[in-house]
């Protein structure tokens, strides 16, 4: 299946450090690892997977620790900072170095920006960055993309509506990034204090059309994808500012009365009012499918970064 894109001890820190053709790959294997997830394999027995994660997860977490469970490999590491030599002091570096000894490959996630950049710099090891501040998310990317694929069945000549926190919702910026790649046309919804980040316009604006928009109505009717983001609390350095905006989309029923029959929503999760509960049972809802790929598609970036697959 090789192509000779030299996955093998590749760190994943940025979406931007693949070419389309790299990520239609990734996303090629990752449907082979479907069928992986029943019978499970022992193509990493052996290998070490470390999770340093010095901020909450829940779907991030547990999906790379099956992923590398179902691939037959191990995995240490902590989901709290406040359970290692972190609390005592210890700088990032330091903790890079040490457990990178133990292990084969570390999942990196942290509050700062730049996080995981720096700890690809100092670890031997593979270095896959799961979230680093507001900044991105890479795995979460390609999840996304490969839920758009199976659902769609291409991602090519799509109308897609990225609503809620764009400015600080680190899942969008890696998707926007990623979708620049391909023939789509991106719609941007979000209160004026959550717009995009212009770094993120300004990067993709000259390869897909783009535009902005405050009001969903001026974009749902033609969408074939609708990606809804959590306005995150954590996030806002005024909580003032935050309330501001709290609750200003809310995706329901009603709303998607004005949607096409085929239109499919996504969420990265955790969500908390902005996808009502009545969704769920629509055939509009692919956000908990999302999340269950976000197993395969973890395998096949394992697989391909310790070198199980070329």
């Amino acid at each position: 299946m090789g192509r000779g894109y030299g996955f093998a001890n590749r760190d994943i820190v940025s979406i931007r450090s693949f070419t389309r053709e790299e990520i239609d790959y990734i996303l090629e294997v990752s449907g082979t690892m479907e069928p992986l997830v029943e019978k499970g394999s022992d193509m990493l027995r052996g290998k070490v997977l470390a999770e340093l994660f010095f901020e909450p997860s829940t779907r991030t977490m547990l999906s790379f620790q099956t992923a590398m469970y179902k691939l037959g490999g191990s995995v240490i590491g902590f989901a709290e900072p406040g359970v290692s030599s972190v609390w005592k002091g210890e700088s990032l570096a330091d903790t890079v170095r040490v457990v990178e000894s133990y292990s084969d490959v570390i999942v990196l996630r942290h509050p700062l920006e730049g996080a995981a950049r720096f700890a690809a710099e100092y670890a031997r090891v593979p270095v896959i960055n799961a979230g680093s501040g507001a900044e991105e998310h890479p795995t979460q990317a390609l999840l996304d993309l490969y839920t758009i694929m199976k659902s769609k069945g291409r991602i090519d000549g799509l109308n897609i509506v990225l609503m809620g926190d764009l400015r600080y919702g680190r899942t969008v910026h890696s998707l926007a990034y990623a979708l620049s790649l391909y023939d789509v046309k991106l719609r941007l919804v979000s209160p004026d204090l959550l717009k995009m980040r212009r770094e993120v316009i300004e990067d993709i604006k000259d390869r897909i059309e783009v535009s902005e928009h405050t009001d969903l109505a001026d974009v749902l009717l033609d969408a074939d994808v609708l990606y809804v983001t959590r306005i995150q609390k954590e996030r806002f350095p005024d909580l003032g500012e935050y309330e501001k905006v709290r609750g200003s989309y809310a995706v329901n029923l009603d709303v998607l009365k004005r949607a096409k029959e085929d239109l499919i929503v996504l969420h990265p999760l955790p969500r908390v009012d902005e996808v009502a509960v009545e969704v769920d049972s629509t055939p509009f809802a692919k956000y908990f499918e999302q999340a269950r790929n976000g197993v395969v598609v973890r395998m096949a970036l394992l697989a391909l970064v310790l070198g199980a697959v070329e």
